[in-house]
């Protein structure tokens, strides 16, 4: 094993041989002369028969030669020597192959540099450099990988084809590169399959689980294709053709998700069974009735070994079935990626593969029959859960919940489940429920993506548990724990600190599960970006997968309708005795909640009264349309309020019911101004007023206190007034001037109309959109990801001056009971770490 630099991984190099020891020696003396600082090599001989491995151990006694017991093919051989090895990175390369100079170094700097690539796919040219093996995979609908440009001359391949790194469904294994990690977690390669796809089983396994194959056509290796195959076989004995058969059944069985499946595997089998009877040029009537009825033939019918093998291939797929059904049962399990997420990968799903006349002409009749193009078109399943009731009357959660599986639903088969007892929605072009927490299993088990808000994953435990490789989104739009500092003042103590424990352990579960997460404004992001960095989740491969982590943090604002306002029935003037057509009226558009100022608002109308007579002032909804949510005092505290200054039905407006959500802007155009005031606090710091984005939707002239993302949006786009917070006065004079400057309220209309258009619905939604375009898990939670460079343990001196430069600072820090206590604690450590070895 060569040692060297350990900044760089160790890099395992797996060769397989079988009665190919001249060409195993050129190989692994090549690698030798790899400029790399960290191989180990280790061949593997497939119990060749002669004098093989002894061969090559004399010639090569820097690699280590693993004997096997009994020919175990590529794929059995490549696992032998993998079990064995002790590199971070597993390379594979086969006997007859030779590396480049900077086959490895490229290979391990791309691992290196994007952690959610799981394997590197290398350049395969032939051995002078001027043929094609491999730059690009592709996968045929019924199973058959194949090399897109094999055998042409390079330079006559497109260079945006071959010199372009990108992403591929698999590598080739005559050169590979995967984590040691993500090798082991998949269970290496299938070896059922013996030699011929299993490089493609094990591309499109790692793809379904959310890990990435990445071509790299610097990391280059020069092949003589099939040199190992044609000393043990001839072209027309059918046992490679065999092999490709079956093989491609089995890739196609355990891969597919049930609803493809359902329309290829039949289509499939035909085909199998159509391509060897045109193979072999077999004349398919001649036992057909239908032609003439003649002597009865019994002689034997000729069938050559091309045609026979497709039809073995079948029998021996069914064979192994069984087994075949445990590992479809376990990567079905485990995928989090649809088979529509990989069709781009596929190339051209819908190639033939062979140019037989007979078989092109069943391709095309079995395409169409079973529906094949749109079998693999599947839409993904979202599935979008909130814990706000959904009804004509929705507050802030549920209206965005709402409009999330709206937008997503246009690309996507979309579920909206409240875990709220109630439930009856408006018409929509999804599907919408409600459940409890047993019923959530069921859309879980179903969905591909589940976005989630507030205290929904502790109702879900599934999530975390049989389902915790299904891709999860939080909405953090919401921070629960803020609010409660301030709604839950009037509660015990005890109470209180509880309370505010338990949200918090539930945002930590969140952010610890999640894979990508969307908050209202940046002033969240930063806020959720520290949270996150507080629970570890901002480690190093997550850095490196995207140093600006913007894939795993996004700004998606509460948004509003593309549509301007239509009324559509009578508004807040008709509904509410006391305000006529010609009174100027300033809207609340939401709840009212602990962490608002309306106390404030109501004196400074009351201020505002005496010179302004006709000022009025409606709040739109004070009971929360989820009766789950507490009504608090600060409701009643200001009804109060309003009613000592002889104000309520006179200048303050109290709606009591909530006003339907289809329903409010008939409200809102009987506004001329829109208010929110709260209190300066943390929560005010990271709040996201959602009821603010109504006022833009119907270009009122907005009043905010200072201090929240709204403020500086009202204050930097001239949207309105800022004022500072529980300053009646300046309150009084923001909202006469809203409602009584002609030129300054049209003004801040214009202004509004144009930043109105950025909070579209279909606008903000736009990262979560991308992601749910293409979904991955974070790159901490890929199944089998581990450190790729590890340090090497002190050995010899260097531990001895470690333990020494210790003693001292032990005597420095406390004397010898210091140092004793340290030394006890490091034999108790020691002593545990043997007990649970033993």
């Amino acid at each position: 094993m060569a040692q060297g630099d350990t900044t760089q991984p160790l890099v395992t190099v797996i060769v397989v041989n079988y009665r190919g020891a001249d060409d195993t020696i050129t190989c692994l003396r090549a690698l030798g002369e790899l400029d790399y600082p960290r191989v180990e090599i280790i061949c593997v001989d497939n119990a060749s028969p002669g004098d093989d491995a002894a061969r090559i151990r004399a010639a090569v006694p820097g690699a280590r030669i693993i004997e096997a017991g009994a020919n175990l093919g590529f794929a059995g051989g490549c696992n032998l020597g993998a079990g064995e090895a002790s590199g971070t990175v597993l390379a594979f390369l086969n006997n007859d192959a030779r590396p480049g100079p900077e086959w490895i170094n490229a290979a391990v700097a791309v691992l290196r540099a994007e952690p959610t690539v799981g394997a590197v796919a290398s350049k395969v040219l032939d051995w002078d450099g001027t043929g094609t093996d491999f730059v690009d995979g592709g996968l045929t609908w019924f199973g058959m990988g194949y090399k897109r440009h094999a055998g042409s001359p390079i330079a006559e391949v497109p260079r945006d084809e071959h010199e372009l790194t990108k992403d591929v469904l698999f590598g080739t294994g005559s050169a590979m590169f995967v984590r040691a990690g993500v090798f082991a977690e998949l269970g290496g390669f299938d070896e059922r399959f013996f030699m011929f796809y299993e490089d493609v089983d094990l591309g499109w396994r790692m793809n379904l689980r959310g890990w990435r194959v990445r071509y790299v056509p610097e990391s280059i290796a020069y092949h003589r294709h099939h040199g190992t195959m044609s000393a043990v076989d001839t072209p027309d004995s059918g046992r490679e053709t065999f092999l490709l058969e079956r093989n491609a059944l089995c890739a196609l069985y355990k891969n597919l998700a049930d609803e493809t499946l359902a329309k290829a595997l039949p289509a499939a089998l035909a085909l199998t069974v159509r391509r060897a009877t045109a193979r072999g040029e077999l004349d398919a009537t001649q036992l057909d009735l239908q032609r003439g009825v003649g002597p009865a033939e019994t002689d034997p019918v000729p069938v050559p070994r091309s045609a026979l093998a497709g039809v073995l291939a079948v029998d021996q797929f069914v064979e192994l079935l069984p087994a075949l059904a445990e590992a479809r049962a376990t990567e079905q399990a485990a995928r989090v990626r649809t088979d529509a997420d990989l069709l781009p990968l596929l190339r051209n799903a819908l190639e033939p593969a062979y140019p037989l006349p007979r078989y092109l002409a069943a391709h095309d009749i079995l395409v169409a029959v079973f529906g094949i193009q749109e079998a693999f078109g599947q839409r993904r399943k979202v599935l979008v859960i909130t814990g706000d009731a959904i009804t004509e009357r929705m507050a802030g959660p549920a209206i965005r919940a709402w409009n999330i599986a709206s937008v997503l639903a246009g690309e996507h088969d979309v579920r909206l489940v409240t875990v709220n007892p109630l439930a009856d929605p408006p018409p929509a072009p999804f599907r919408v429920s409600a459940a409890c927490r047993r019923d959530l299993m069921e859309p879980i088990a179903w969905a591909d993506i589940v976005i989630l808000q507030g205290h929904v994953l502790e109702l879900a435990p599934a999530l975390k548990e049989e389902y915790a490789h299904k891709i999860v989104v939080c909405d953090l739009y919401d921070p629960m724990h803020l609010e409660l500092l301030e709604q839950g003042k009037d509660a015990p103590d005890d109470r209180r600190a509880a309370d505010l424990a338990g949200v918090t352990k539930v945002l930590d579960a969140q952010l610890e599960r999640g894979d990508f997460f969307v908050c209202a404004s940046q002033r969240q992001r930063h806020f959720w970006l520290g949270h996150l960095a507080a629970l570890g989740r901002l480690s190093p491969r997550l850095y490196d997968a995207d140093p600006t982590t913007q894939s795993l943090l996004s700004v998606v604002p509460f948004g509003l309708s593309p549509q301007p306002p239509q009324r559509t029935g009578p508004g807040l003037r008709a509904s509410l005795d006391g305000i006529a057509e010609t009174d100027h009226v300033v809207l609340w558009a939401g709840g009212v909640y602990s962490w608002f100022d309306p106390l404030t608002l109501v004196r400074a109308i009351e201020r505002l009264s005496t010179r302004r007579p006709d000022v009025r002032l409606v709040f739109l909804g004070m009971r929360h349309p989820n009766p789950e949510v507490a009504e608090m005092d600060i409701g009643s505290r200001t009804i109060r309020l309003a009613d000592s200054l002889g104000l309520t039905g006179k200048h303050v407006f109290f709606n009591e019911q909530w006003v339907p959500y289809d329903e409010r802007q008939n409200w809102l155009l009987d506004a001329d101004c829109g208010v929110t005031t709260h209190f300066e606090h943390v929560e005010t710091t990271f709040a996201f007023r959602t009821r603010v984005l109504d006022y833009l939707w119907a270009g009122l002239p907005i009043v905010t206190t200072d201090g929240d993302a709204f403020a500086d949006l009202v204050r930097s786009e001239n949207l309105g007034v800022v004022v500072p917070a529980e300053d009646v006065e300046a309150l009084a004079d923001a909202l006469e001037r809203s409602l009584y400057d002609t030129e300054f309220a049209n003004g801040c209309r214009e202004r509004i109309a144009a930043v109105a258009q950025r909070y579209t619905w279909p606008r903000v939604l736009e990262p979560l959109v991308e992601f749910c375009r293409n979904p991955r898990p974070a790159a901490d939670r890929l199944p089998g990801a581990t450190d790729l460079a590890l340090a090497e343990p002190l050995r010899g001196k260097e531990l001895v001056r470690r333990d020494l430069a210790l003693i001292r600072e032990y005597l420095a820090d406390g004397g010898p009971v210091e140092l004793a206590r340290r030394a006890s604690g490091r034999v108790r450590k020691l002593a545990r770490r043997g007990l649970r070895r033993g």
